[in-house]
C-alpha cells in the first residue's frame, strides 16, 4: 500500500510538471500620444502643405490656436495679382492639422482685396 502511495504521489508531481506554468498576461501600455509640434512648426507647415496644394505661395499665417485634435490655422493667399499691388484679390484659408503637424483639411473662408480694411467691431 505504501508502493500505491508513492506510485499516486509519482504520477501527480510528473502530470504537474508537463503542465505549464501559468503566467500573468502581459499588460498593453496604451499607445502613446502623438507629441503635439509647436507653434512655429504648425504654422510652417499649414502654409507649405496649403502652397503645395494650392500651387500658390501664402502670404502670412494670420492665426492659429491649438484644438483637440491638433491646430487651426488661417492662412492669407494671393489668389490674383494686380497693379496696383493693393488691388489684387487675396484669399483667406482655414486650415486644419493634426498633432503632428499633417495637414487634415482647408477650406477657403473669405475673399478680398489686398488694401481692404476689416471694420472695427
Amino acid at each position: 500500500m505504501a508502493a500505491e502511495k508513492e506510485d499516486g504521489a509519482r504520477r501527480r508531481t510528473s502530470a504537474r510538471d508537463d503542465v505549464p506554468e501559468r503566467r500573468p498576461a502581459p499588460r498593453h501600455r496604451p499607445a502613446a500620444r502623438p507629441r503635439r509640434v509647436s507653434a512655429a512648426s504648425a504654422m510652417r507647415n499649414a502654409a507649405e502643405q496649403l502652397a503645395e496644394l494650392l500651387g500658390r505661395t501664402p502670404d502670412s499665417v494670420s492665426a492659429l490656436k491649438p484644438t483637440d485634435e491638433g491646430w487651426q490655422a488661417d492662412v492669407e493667399v494671393v489668389e490674383l495679382e494686380r497693379i496696383p499691388d493693393t488691388t489684387s484679390v487675396m484669399a483667406s484659408y482655414r486650415v486644419t492639422l493634426d498633432e503632428e503637424g499633417e495637414l487634415l483639411a482647408y477650406q477657403r473662408i473669405r475673399r478680398y482685396t489686398r488694401g481692404q480694411v476689416d471694420r472695427p467691431m
